[in-house]
């Protein structure tokens, strides 16, 4: 992931729970910042990056899905920035968020996908985010909050800090392997083909090699307890057959 460096700070983005900051950077770019002082943490930000990372590597992988996900990069901070932030509340998180943060690039006049509206993706692509998300046990692409955005007629992941979930309560390999209920609440689960067909297409890509080099890229501050290896043994885990959440993701397309 490159680094950039924020020199203006232009508006907070208000339509998620964690308030992001949109900012310029010195490299010309606009970037959407997930800020580490933030309510939610930097546990956000770490899953922001496993998740980004395996999207990225799964692109390259299987090029005819089309998965996308805005380019991901650190961005530093300057605490001077905050003053630009009227909001005493906003201000105070953009304060605490001074140094290294995680941002996406800003996809302009992008719109937020609705099943109803569409662009419907293929059904191929549909089952492949639906089984990147049940595997990173993300609690937060539903109809509700889709947390996806369509530009130029495609479809683009965003917004994966609720990936990786586990963490805040504290990783645990030996629970890894658990079923993920919340999978049968995915907004695009209607529109997926097979969920086993998508498994034997992804899982092979996901080795420990990988696993270790994105874990990797994540500052091991952010890790908290237990730090770079926990995270790579729970995915690990989680990847290695038999895998229930695969067949749990299946039963749900299929009821």
């Amino acid at each position: 992931m490159r680094t950039v460096h924020a020199t203006r700070y232009v508006a907070p983005l208000r339509e998620g729970g964690s308030v992001p900051a949109l900012v310029e950077a010195d490299d010309d770019g606009l970037y959407v910042v997930k800020l580490s002082g933030a309510a939610q943490g930097t546990k956000v930000l770490v899953a922001e990056i496993v998740v980004g990372e395996l999207v990225r590597t799964l692109a390259m992988e299987e090029p005819h899905l089309d998965l996308l996900l805005p380019e991901l990069a650190f961005v530093e901070l300057p605490i001077e920035l905050s003053q630009a932030e009227p909001d005493p509340e906003i201000q105070e998180h953009v304060a605490a968020s001074a140094g290294l943060n995680v941002g996406l690039d800003f996809l302009p006049r992008a719109l937020p996908y609705t099943p109803a509206a569409g662009p419907q993706p293929p059904a191929d692509l549909a089952a492949a985010i639906v089984w990147l998300d049940a595997f990173v046990e993300n609690v937060d692409r539903t109809p509700r909050n889709p947390n996806l955005l369509t530009w130029h007629g495609r479809l683009w992941l965003i917004d994966n800090g609720a990936s990786l979930y586990r963490q805040h309560a504290g990783l645990d390999p030996a629970r890894a392997k658990g079923r993920f209920a919340a999978i049968r609440d995915h907004v695009l689960l209607p529109r997926a083909s097979s969920i086993e067909a998508a498994d034997a297409r992804l899982a092979r890509h996901v080795t420990e090699d990988l696993l270790r080099a994105i874990v990797s890229e994540v500052p091991e501050q952010w890790l908290g307890e237990g730090g770079p290896e926990l995270v790579v043994q729970d995915l690990l885990a989680r990847i290695t057959g038999p895998r229930a959440w695969v067949e749990e993701a299946e039963r749900a397309r299929t009821a």
